[in-house]
C-alpha cells in the first residue's frame, strides 16, 4: 500500500475500522505514524477519515439513491464511494473532477477494476447534480435531522426531548466539526511563559484559553490572558508525540471541560484524595498540580489494566504524590475527598470520538447507570463526616447526571448536594461535561 497517498491511506484505515475493535482515531494515528506524508497531506488524510465516519449515514443515503438492488455492496467499495462523495460535497479545496479520478484509480488499485466504471458513473452523475444535491442535504437537516446530520435517530430524538429543536441542531452541528486540541500547562515542571517559548522553537502555534467561564460560568472563554494561563488552544503543530516538551512532561493534552471536576473538588496541599476512576491520568495529575505535589493521591480504576497509563503519565508529568495502591485500607481515617470521573455514554464528546455515535446503544445507559450508582455507593462509604465527593461524567444525558444524583441522595440521607454544573458544547464552546459536588453530613 502506498504510504505517500493520503486517499489510499484513508481508505485503508476505513477498511481496518470494519474489522477492528480499536477506535478510528487510534487506527488513524497508527497509520499516520509510519506514513510519508507532507503536513498538508497528513491533514487531508485525517479530514477524509474523520469526515467519512462522521457523515457516514448521510453519505450512505446518497449512495443508496443511485445504487440498484443486487449491486456489489462490499464494504471496501462502499468506503471508496463515501470518500468520493465526501470530497465532492464536504471539501472545497479539492477539485471535484480530480477527486473522481482519484477514486476511480483507487477502485482499480483496490481490486475493484470491474466496478471502476460504476464508481466513475455515480460520482460524475453527482457532479452534474451538485447544486440540487446541496439543497437536498440542507433540507434534510431540517426535515430529517438524524439523517441530515448523520446521527442515530434514537439519540437525536432524546436530545430533542431534553434540549429542544434549536439546541439539538446546534449540538448536531457541533458534533460534526473537527475538535480543537487544548493543552494544560504542567506547572509542576514549567511555567506558561517557558512553555510558550519552547513551543515557538518546536513550531507549535498556540493561544491562551481563559478557563474562567468554564470554572465559574462567567466571562468569555477565549482571548489573551496573563502569563499564568493554565490552558492553551493549539492552532498548529507538528506531531505532538515527538516534541521534547511532550516527552519532558511540560504539558498534557486535555479539553478545558475536564478541569472542572478537579477544580470543584478544591484539593488542598497535604490532603489524601482518592481518584476512583483515574485512567488515563489527566484529572489525577491536575489534582497533583493543584495540590503543589503535597499530600497523597490514591489512584484506582474499574479497569486495573489501564492504571499503567496513570503511572506513565504521573511519571512523565512529575506528579510524585500519585500512588497506585492495590487496595484501600482503613480509609475513613485518612481520605478526605473522592473524585469519581465515572464511565459514561460520552455523549458530550461525540465531536472528539468520531466512532462513538455508531457504537452507543440505548440499553447501554441502563448498564452504565448501575456502574455509576455502584461507584457512588462504594466511594461514599470511604469518607467520614465532612468528607467531600465530586462526581463527573462527559455525558449530556440526565439519566447519568442529575437524575442519577437525585437517586443517590434519596437513598443516602447523610449526603447533600452542594454544587452542580452542566457544560453544554453549543453554549460553553468546550466538550460536554457534568459535575456534582456532594458533602457527607452525619445526622
Amino acid at each position: 500500500m502506498n504510504d505517500k497517498n493520503p486517499r489510499q491511506i484513508a481508505a485503508r484505515v476505513l477498511s481496518q475500522r470494519l474489522t477492528s475493535s480499536e477506535y478510528t482515531e487510534n487506527l488513524l494515528e497508527t497509520a499516520l505514524a509510519t506514513a510519508r506524508l507532507s503536513p498538508p497531506d497528513r491533514g487531508l488524510c485525517h479530514e477524509l477519515v474523520c469526515g467519512v465516519v462522521r457523515w457516514q449515514a448521510t453519505l450512505d443515503c446518497l449512495i443508496a439513491r443511485k445504487t440498484t438492488p443486487g449491486r456489489d455492496q462490499r464494504p471496501a467499495l462502499q468506503n471508496i464511494l463515501r470518500l468520493g462523495l465526501y470530497q465532492i460535497f464536504w471539501l472545497d479545496r479539492i477539485p471535484p473532477h480530480a477527486a473522481v479520478n482519484e477514486m476511480v484509480e483507487l477502485a482499480k488499485r483496490s481490486g475493484y477494476g470491474s466496478q471502476a466504471g460504476f464508481v466513475n458513473a455515480m460520482l460524475r452523475g453527482y457532479l452534474r447534480e451538485t447544486d440540487a444535491i446541496r439543497k437536498i442535504l440542507a433540507d434534510m437537516k431540517i426535515s430529517q435531522p438524524a439523517l441530515g446530520w448523520s446521527h442515530p435517530e434514537w439519540l437525536v430524538n432524546q436530545w430533542r426531548k431534553n434540549f429542544g429543536e434549536d439546541a439539538t441542531r446546534a449540538l448536531l452541528a457541533w458534533n460534526n466539526t473537527p475538535p480543537v486540541t487544548y493543552a494544560r500547562v504542567n506547572t509542576l515542571k514549567t511555567t506558561a511563559a517557558a512553555l510558550m517559548e519552547k513551543w515557538r522553537e518546536e513550531g507549535v502555534e498556540a493561544t491562551p484559553f481563559n478557563i474562567t467561564k468554564i470554572m465559574t460560568g462567567t466571562e468569555t472563554g477565549r482571548g489573551a490572558v496573563d502569563g499564568d494561563s493554565v490552558t492553551f488552544e493549539l492552532l498548529a503543530h507538528p506531531p505532538l508525540g515527538g516534541l521534547a516538551s511532550t516527552q519532558s512532561g511540560w504539558f498534557y493534552v486535555q479539553d478545558p471541560s475536564t478541569l472542572l471536576a478537579p477544580t470543584m473538588l478544591e484539593p488542598q496541599p497535604g490532603e489524601t484524595i482518592l481518584d476512583a476512576c483515574a485512567a488515563p491520568g489527566g484529572k489525577t495529575t491536575y489534582l497533583a498540580q493543584l495540590m503543589g505535589n503535597q499530600g497523597r493521591i490514591l489512584a484506582r480504576d474499574i479497569s486495573p489494566e489501564r492504571l499503567s497509563l496513570v503511572r506513565d503519565n504521573a511519571k512523565r508529568l512529575g506528579a510524585t504524590i500519585v500512588e497506585l495502591p492495590s487496595a484501600i485500607s482503613n480509609p475513613q481515617s485518612a481520605i478526605s475527598k473522592v473524585l469519581i470521573d465515572a464511565p459514561c455514554s460520552n455523549t458530550g464528546v461525540l465531536r472528539r470520538r468520531v466512532d462513538l455515535r455508531w457504537r452507543i446503544q440505548p440499553l447501554e445507559l441502563d448498564r452504565l447507570r448501575a456502574t455509576q450508582l455502584k461507584l457512588l455507593d462504594e466511594s461514599s462509604a470511604l469518607l467520614k463526616p465532612g468528607g467531600v465527593m465530586v462526581y463527573s461524567t462527559c455525558s449530556l444525558e440526565p439519566e447519568e447526571n442529575t437524575t442519577l444524583i437525585q437517586q443517590f441522595l434519596a437513598s443516602h440521607p447523610d449526603w447533600k448536594l452542594t454544587a452542580e454544573r452542566q457544560l453544554l458544547p453549543w453554549v460553553d464552546g468546550v466538550d460536554g461535561a457534568y459535575v456534582a459536588k456532594l458533602e457527607f453530613r452525619s445526622q
